[in-house]
């Protein structure tokens, strides 16, 4: 399985040949300014939440690419008013085997307007399990009792969670819920794109390492063969 990071909370994974996005916001990102993105290929978006930061790009992508976008109900009829129309809508508990393997819709603890100011209904997290790998994507969420179900699912090869602080996890809490999940292989998003949420790599990969864990944090543009 290949992953690529394009900043923020945005990255991609290809899984049986196909290109899975999740939360485009780049084109407004000052650190993704060398991402074209017209060259990003996708044939599903998922979207873990409505907010500008993950879901600006969104439309642009989807119109060009024809990719499905994956996301709860309420952002899939705010899509549906804006003209697109291949999407799939899902909600915190919901399952549906893709082309590509396996997706569960899971709890995420945080806010979720659109950006128009419309509600944008109830964030949430993905589980993967596919035949090349499984893995959690949390989304935007506080640190929540609810992350322990998710090795119930499948063994996760890895999970990307964020680390940022202040609007979501920070460090402290991501290592808890790395536990939670039972996973040591963990890549940070929604971090260092703004002022509230920068952090120390350093001091961060350090934590992490203390409690025999891996956090990947990745340049713009980087890719891991995971």
């Amino acid at each position: 399985m290949r992953f690529t990071y394009y900043g923020h909370s945005c990255f991609a994974v290809q899984i049986k040949g196909k290109n899975i996005l999740f939360d485009p916001f780049i084109t407004p990102n000052a650190l993704a300014a060398a991402i074209d993105i017209s060259k990003i290929q996708a044939d599903y978006i998922f979207l873990s939440h409505g907010h500008e930061d993950h879901i600006a790009d969104c439309i642009s992508i989807a119109t060009k690419t024809g990719a499905k976008v994956v996301c709860n109900f309420e952002i899939h009829t705010w899509l549906n008013n804006q003209g697109i129309t291949n999407t799939h809508p899902m909600n915190t508990g919901g399952k549906w085997i893709f082309d590509f393997g396996t997706v569960k819709c899971v709890v995420a603890q945080h806010s979720g307007g659109l950006p128009d100011g419309s509600y944008g209904g109830n964030p949430m997290g993905f589980v993967f399990t596919t035949e090349e790998g499984n893995f959690y994507y949390s989304g935007d969420t506080a640190l929540t009792l609810d992350m322990q179900l998710v090795p119930l699912h499948a063994p996760m090869n890895f999970a990307v969670l964020p680390v940022g602080d202040n609007f979501t996890m920070g460090i402290d809490d991501a290592i808890q819920a790395a536990r939670f999940i039972q996973c040591s292989k963990i890549i940070g998003v929604h971090y260092d794109t703004f002022g509230y949420i920068k952090i120390d790599h350093t001091t961060a990969k350090r934590a992490f390492a203390e409690q025999e864990m891996k956090l990947h944090l990745l340049a713009v543009g980087e890719t891991l063969d995971i």
